[in-house]
């Protein structure tokens, strides 16, 4: 009965000192996120873009609406939330990050309309604002479709590549607008033109990998982010 019990004991120390240690763990974890984030606070420059993107595709798919709560940022996953208070006026409003930019050297954050008319920031063009991180909207993640790679049925195929194609357009504007949102933060992106149907689209592609496994998990990291993605055979 003594040695039952000492058994018994022991197992409940066991699960117990368990616990104890998946919590530091997910303290520690938790903790990280926290200043990862916290590296990203603090006082940065927003700028705003309107009429002339208005009703555009986005970076995250979504079309442009200058008179949403939205924002452009560099390398932010699509779907975040972040808030925003002017240092000069002391206003705030929240926004939902979903497209890439801004492109001017010197900037951090790029505002829609009615988010910049709400921090006052239309008629100087540009405020400092205190950037906090609230979180994400994970719809906008997206999640990679498994199956075959398919062949890409043309005679420049080089055996044995992959890319990981993220959109294709009509217009090439669309394509370069997009192309540049990817550099921000994937450096190896590019563009091709191709032919379908006697109709010209302009693919937006990111990598060369040598094998399969390699482009799908490069893939799913740009899933992460929010870009519709899917892997395809490379071509020259």
């Amino acid at each position: 009965m003594t040695l039952s019990r000492t058994k018994t004991s022991a197992s409940t120390s066991y699960k117990a000192l368990f616990r104890l240690l998946s919590l530091a763990l997910v303290s520690v974890v938790l903790a990280s996120c926290g200043l990862a984030f916290r590296r990203h606070e603090g006082i940065k420059v927003a700028s705003w873009y309107g009429p002339g993107f208005n009703g555009k595709r986005t970076a995250s798919g979504e079309v442009y609406d200058m008179y949403a709560m939205t924002a452009a940022h560099k390398t932010f996953s699509f779907g975040t939330k972040l808030k925003l208070t002017s240092v000069e006026n002391h206003r705030s409003v929240v926004v939902t990050v979903n497209d890439r930019g801004p492109f001017v050297r010197g900037r951090d954050i790029d505002l829609s309309r009615a988010a910049a008319m709400k921090l006052g920031l239309i008629g100087s063009g540009t405020g400092r604002v205190y950037m906090k991180i609230l979180g994400r909207d994970m719809r906008y993640a997206k999640y990679l479709k498994s199956g075959k790679v398919p062949s890409s049925g043309g005679t420049y195929q080089r055996a044995g590549t992959y890319t990981v194609q993220v959109a294709a357009f009509g217009e090439k504007d669309s394509a370069k607008y997009m192309l540049n949102g990817l550099k921000l933060n994937h450096r190896k992106a590019y563009m091709t033109e191709k032919w379908i149907d006697g109709k010209r689209f302009y693919r937006v592609r990111v990598g060369k990998f040598r094998s399969e496994s390699s482009a799908q998990a490069y893939a799913r990291k740009l899933a992460g982010e929010g870009y519709s993605v899917r892997v395809s055979p490379y071509e020259m």
